[in-house]
């Protein structure tokens, strides 16, 4: 059953942060953890109607396996519905670029079941959004190359990267542009651009290989005034200004790892906040009332009235299902928290 913030003039008005101060949550299962109590985690989807309450159970990502992806990267799931990690790289060695080409775009997505559901979505009075894949740049030079070879390329600075930057760019450029060709109300995009308390290259380094390369995908976006959602892991404070310059709209980042006053100094009122909830700490190894303390802190530090505000949790195996149910609670609690204020 779609959700009150689902609807699609609701949700632009959220992110849009024109005055509908609901705080939407999600919490996702991984579908390990899920299967350990199912009847719990189907309880605490009838006690917090407001939010979304859902196993993560990719079928893709049940059991251990091994795939190639459309660019050749080779990839070990290890199971459990866990996500997996690219073991081999088809640009290992430099020599292999000569040859090399970047997926067929007419095979990448099937557009025309894609213009189907952006249609349907849009009579349904949903939110109308293309995806673009987890890890669609940075983290795939890394795929393609392997994280160690793309750490010398970033300090050589050799040629064959600049060509291999301006391919992976001119790819995504070419999708966001047929997306938004097709009426979507946003665009959603995953890359892990931190690592925990700093990022993989210099802010310096981001902004002279990475940064045209998001302004250039994301500018078909800009120009139709699309909303563009990036999704990234890990410790981005240096660089916030920047995503919102290339067209970011809706940010999800890490709370504990950026932590919230830098983020309420350097996101707030400027982009929408879909707030990434702690999988590390508070959530696994405090109590229920520290995992509620730390969600009303979360609400009350990045919140308003106008909106602006989402929350997102993700619990994986070795999470208390009671740390569990206390975020989801505690996201159906502060649900309307500025709404009643």
């Amino acid at each position: 059953m779609i959700k009150e913030w689902e609807k699609r003039d609701v949700f632009l008005k959220i992110i849009r942060r024109e005055g509908y101060g609901i705080v939407p949550g999600v919490v996702s299962i991984v579908g390990s953890l899920w299967d350990q109590a199912p009847e719990y985690f189907e309880e605490l989807r009838k006690r917090c109607p407001r939010i979304r309450v859902d196993p993560d159970k990719d079928p893709r990502r049940e059991k251990e396996h091994y795939e190639e992806d459309l660019w050749g990267c080779r990839w070990h799931y290890p199971g459990g519905y866990l996500d997996g990690q690219v073991e081999g790289h088809p640009l290992e060695n430099w020599e292999n670029f000569k040859n090399f080409t970047p997926p067929d775009i007419e095979k990448y997505y099937n557009w025309e079941k894609e213009k189907e559901r952006i249609e349907r979505e849009k009579k349904e009075g949903r939110v109308a959004a293309g995806g673009i894949e987890h890890g669609f740049f940075y983290l795939r030079l890394t795929y393609l190359r392997g994280f160690t070879n793309f750490m010398f390329d970033v300090g050589e600075r050799r040629k064959e990267l600049y060509e291999l930057i301006e391919m992976v760019s001119d790819f995504w450029y070419d999708v966001v542009k047929r997306f938004v060709n097709l009426g979507v109300d946003v665009i959603y995009a995953g890359d892990d651009l931190g690592h925990q308390d700093a990022l993989p290259i210099s802010p310096k380094d981001w902004r002279e290989l990475i940064k045209p390369a998001y302004r250039k995908i994301f500018s078909p976006c800009r120009e139709k005034g699309i909303d563009v959602y990036l999704h990234t892991d890990g410790y981005i404070v240096d660089i916030i200004p920047d995503l919102i310059e290339c067209g970011v709209t809706i940010l999800n980042p890490q709370d504990l790892v950026n932590g919230l006053d830098n983020l309420e100094k350097l996101a707030k009122g400027k982009v929408c906040i879909d707030l990434d909830i702690d999988r590390q700490k508070i959530t696994v190894f405090r109590t229920p009332k520290e995992v509620e303390e730390h969600i009303f802190n979360c609400v009350k530090t990045l919140g308003s009235p106008e909106g602006g505000l989402m929350l997102e949790f993700h619990a994986f195996p070795g999470t208390p299902k009671e740390n569990v149910a206390a975020v989801a609670e505690a996201m159906e609690k502060y649900y309307d928290y500025w709404v009643k204020k």
